[in-house]
């Protein structure tokens, strides 16, 4: 199943992916910035082989839900989201903000 939801954080929008699969749950909140997503995203991919893409995207890691993925410290970002101020240890919320 997938669920997309619209999502408000300080009056600005952002859209919340859920996709159920099994054994696992693929999460991510985004706008026309970039992302922040759960532990399947793979960074290190997005900064070697896509790095020509300029992705900004941040992982956090043993989030089961949206609201964990937005209060969650992040574990990785990309070089492009470094570039925007966006570090490792920031919450999710703090970091889809610096993508408006």
């Amino acid at each position: 199943m997938v669920t997309i939801e619209p999502i408000m954080i300080q009056g600005h929008f952002f859209t919340a992916v859920i996709v159920q699969l099994p054994k696992t749950t693929l999460l991510t909140v985004s706008n026309d910035t970039g992302y922040i997503m759960c532990g399947a995203l793979d960074v290190g991919l997005l900064n070697d082989r896509l790095a020509d893409r300029k992705i900004i995207a941040g992982r956090a890691v043993g989030v089961k839900t949206i609201d964990e993925l937005l209060t969650a410290p992040l574990e990785s970002v990309t070089y492009e989201a470094q570039l925007l101020g966006i570090t490792e240890g920031m919450s999710g919320v703090e970091a889809l903000l610096k993508m408006i």
